[in-house]
Formats: structure tokens, sequence, C-alpha cells
């Protein structure tokens, strides 16, 4: 597949995008179906709050001198947490702020800084809000709360059981292991002390084939948060569906399960797009800062590929990457521990292992390595940090794709995903 003319088309990268130039001609572009930001959201999202599914409105929930906890996403998340915030504290009148703990729903990544909670959260809540990062690694901010029927053992944050009210606050979309995001992940991992992290993401759990982009009923991670949630629910929850460049397009409110299954179903008309067939080259990104701020996240980018590239294809994926691997968590420590993908994967499914922070994500990307060589564009790391982590390195996509279809040959085909996991391709059976 060789072209003298190219089109050029803007990838989400970083802040700014990045620009490259591919045949103008057999290339297949798959991006979410555009919805526009909502036309009031504000009032889209009073509406939501005041009008929810499956429970009484949130105002009648709340009585005043209740301590009320809230679950927001971390930093890695592009939640619109001050504008959901906002409508909530609307309908609240009767609550005081000091009554209101905001708890950061790290997961098992790090705590945010000062800067960061700031430019989340704004000035007015980080001055009349309790503002704690949750801390999976930190016992004494854990509690134990019980054992789900499939064995997982629950610690959660100490501060969520202990209040009155629990709320969470997410944003819904596709997910590459757990099927979609927000809803009851926003108690577990978010809220989940580490030894449930890596049961609910050991080896077993990532490697279900229903562990997968899209799926959440009898997918066993899905399954399993949604057990661990149901034995520390909040009383209200809040998600939104946001566009490509962040907006809101729609709200979910009331009881966590109930509005969380309405927000999927709304998010999948949209993101999920079908292919006739497997391309032998697909260019990804991670969707841009924040989702790209480090190689770790990129994994997603590389997963939503995977779907739809050939075997012993390739994908060739941009990812800023600014944070680095990062350097906190353990993601580069394991995988410096092997010398290739195979062998990353045979240890991580090595029967009686325990499990490791962050092995579930170098499982994934050495599922995708087995299946199609990746390449990685990125500024935040050099050549020899992206060899060390077991991809080749390039400097520019326009090449890099030239490059594969003169390879892949006179036939070769192209599929490009401006927003990355933001649409999630997959090969019709029809």
């Amino acid at each position: 597949m060789v072209h003298s003319r190219t089109v050029r088309q803007r990838l989400d990268y970083g802040t700014t995008g990045l620009d490259v130039d591919l045949p103008d001609t057999g290339v297949t572009v798959i991006e979410p179906v555009y919805r526009p930001a909502a036309h009031d959201v504000h009032g889209t999202l009073l509406k939501a709050i005041r009008h929810p599914t499956d429970s009484a409105p949130l105002s009648a929930l709340v009585k005043p001198g209740q301590r009320v906890v809230i679950s927001v996403c971390d930093i890695t998340r592009a939640q619109p947490r001050q504008e959901c915030l906002k409508a909530m504290f609307e309908v609240l009148p009767h609550v005081q702020r000091a009554d209101v703990t905001i708890l950061i729903a790290t997961g098992t990544h790090r705590v945010n800084t000062e800067a960061e909670l700031e430019r989340m959260l704004g000035r007015d809540i980080m001055n009349t809000c309790r503002v704690i990062n949750h801390d999976s690694r930190d016992a004494g901010s854990l509690a134990r709360v019980g054992r789900t029927s499939n064995g997982v053992e629950v610690y959660l944050n100490r501060e969520w059981l202990a209040a009155d009210v629990r709320i969470t606050t997410g944003f819904v979309e596709p997910h590459f292991f757990a099927g979609f995001s927000g809803g009851p992940k926003m108690v577990a991992p978010g809220l989940a002390g580490l030894s449930t992290v890596l049961t609910l993401h050991d080896a077993e759990r990532i490697g279900s084939p229903y562990a997968t982009w899209g799926i959440t009923e009898g997918n066993p991670i899905h399954d399993d948060v949604r057990a661990v949630a149901a034995m520390a629910p909040p009383h209200f929850a809040i998600d939104v569906a946001l566009n490509r460049d962040q907006q809101i397009t729609a709200a979910f409110a009331g009881n966590l399960f109930a509005e969380h299954r309405v927000a999927c179903a709304h998010v999948k008309a949209t993101a999920m797009r079908a292919v006739p067939a497997p391309f032998d080259v697909v260019v990804t990104t991670n969707s841009g800062y924040p989702l790209d701020q480090n190689l770790y996240q990129a994994v997603k980018g590389m997963s939503a590929a995977a779907q739809v590239v050939k075997d012993g294809g390739v994908i060739i994926c941009a990812a800023e990457c600014r944070d680095g691997l990062p350097a906190h968590g353990s993601y580069g420590a394991v995988l410096k521990s092997q010398p290739s993908p195979r062998a990353l994967l045979d240890m991580i499914k090595a029967p009686g292992r325990p499990t490791q922070p962050d092995q579930w994500q170098v499982q994934v990307q050495a599922q995708v390595q087995l299946k199609a060589s990746v390449q990685v564009k990125t500024h935040g790391l050099s050549h020899e940090e992206v060899r060390a982590a077991h991809f080749k390195p390039i400097d520019d996509v326009t090449d890099a794709v030239r490059d594969s279809l003169l390879r892949a040959g006179v036939s070769a085909t192209l599929c490009v995903l401006p927003q990355g996991p933001q649409t999630i391709a997959y090969v019709s059976q029809e």
C-alpha cells in the first residue's frame, strides 16, 4: 500500500494534539458518534439529581448535621468534578460544607498533590470541605467490611464507612478490563485497600475473555466490583457522559447500580463501533491529557487497538507520557523483571504466584504484544525507557505508518483511532 498523497489527521495527544499525515485513500478513521455538549450543563445535572433513577431525590436523603462523604476521581481522569459538586451543593442548601468530606478515589494510584487538588476541585471547595486522598496502602485508614461470596476480602476507606450519607460521582467510558468506568468503580477499586484491589485484579480475572471493553454482566472483575460496592453502597450516585472535548453530554443519577446501567447503555451506543475485518496497522492514542499522562495508562489505548488489529499486525500508539512510566507504583519494576512479553505473561500466570501491584496492566500489555508488535511515540520517555518497557520507540507517526504499510504489502489496511479508548472498535461477527 503506497500513497504519494496524504491527508492530515489530528490525534488526541497531551493537551495540544498531534498532527500526522496519512494516506488519503484506504484509511479507516473510527471515532465515537459525536454528541454535542449539553446546552445547559448545570440544568442537565440538576434535572438528573432532582429526578433520579430508582431513588428518592438527593435533597430528601440528607438531613442537616449528617456527615456526608463524596467520592470523586483522581487526577488521572477527566472528570468534571466542580460542575457535579456545584449542582449537588445547590440541592443541599441545608448541608454545611464543614460536614462534607471529599474523598479522592485514587485506587492504587499515588495521592494527588495540593496543586492538583486545587485544579480538580477549586479553591472554594478546598477551603470549605475536608479533602482526603484515599491511600490503599495505609492500613490505618482502612477497615474490613467482610468477604464476598466469590472470596474477595473487602477493605474500604474508614471515612467512607463512617459517613451518614455516602455519594459517588464519576463519568462513564469504556474500560479495557472492567467493561465500563464510573458507577461501582468509585467504591472499588477507588476506595478499596490494596489487598482487595489485588484480588479484584488477579491474573485469573484479568485473563478472562469476558474481562474486556463494554462487558459488565458476566465480567468477573465487574461482577466482583459490584459485589464489593454492595457491601457499603452509596446512598446516591451521579455519573456523566463526556465528548471528545471533555464536555458533559448527559447526566445520570440515583441508585448506583440502576443509574450506572442506564449510563453504560448510553455510552455503549456512542463508543462501540463495528468494523467488517481486522487491519494490518492500527494507529491509536490514549485520548490525550490527562489520560495519556503516563505509559501505564497508555496500555488502554493499545488494548483498544488490539481489538481490531490482525494477528501479527502493527499497533502504533501516540501518548505524551509527561509523567513517564510513572516513577511511582510497581509497573516499571514488573516490566524489568522479565526479558520479554511472553516471559512476563508466563510469570504473572504462574500457579500460586501472589498478585503484585500493577501486574494487571503488564498482563494486558503482554497479551496485546503477543498479538501484534507495538510502536510508541512519546515525548515523556527516552528511547531507552521505551525499549525497557518492551516497546519499539518511534519519533514520527507518519513515517512509522508508511514503513509499516510497506512491510505489510500492497493490500495492507490501516485503521486510526484518533481518540484511542474513547472509541472501541470491534470486528463484527456477522
